[in-house]
């Protein structure tokens, strides 16, 4: 895939995660969010169960697996549907947006370059200042975001 092409990528999921940031803040319920839904509504155990042709206890067993992280997303996609609902999940950065996920991980790369060359150089009495070390691993960071190489993720 050619930069413009990974760029423009980039921009357009970006786009499409910074609609989930906002629930980064947003724990789920302590019940799990089926519990909390079903109990919100007012309906019982039975009830959901009947909807999905299964037991109480398979309700129970569904809601004890959402809330331990054991579930299928298929599962959940299921259960939505039948409290008349539906499944939405995605991914959010931790850095906000992917491209400061990318240039996190180039600094972290370029950082350890960088210090490995000022390193030999030291020993060779040949030592940079911290201004110099600094521009320098902006400069390779920079390359590093814009060439995205295959090792940026090693």
């Amino acid at each position: 895939m050619k930069k413009e092409q990974k760029k423009l990528l980039l921009s357009q999921i970006d786009k499409r995660i910074a609609v989930f940031s906002q629930f980064k803040a947003s724990p789920p319920p302590n019940s799990g969010w089926i519990n909390a839904v079903r109990t919100a509504i007012g309906m019982s155990l039975k009830q959901l169960g009947k909807k999905l042709s299964i037991s109480p206890q398979g309700v129970k067993d569904i809601e004890r697996r959402e809330k331990d992280g054991s579930i299928t997303i298929n599962a959940l996609k299921e259960t939505a549907a039948s409290l008349d609902m539906l499944l939405v999940y995605g991914f959010v950065p931790k850095e906000e947006t992917l491209e400061k996920t990318i240039e996190k991980r180039a600094r972290q790369i370029a950082t350890r370059i960088v210090r490995r060359t000022s390193h030999t150089m030291h020993l060779e009495d040949q030592a940079v200042s911290q201004e110099e070390l600094t521009r320098a691993i902006e400069g390779k960071t920079q390359q590093i975001i814009s060439e995205m190489p295959k090792y940026l993720w090693d």
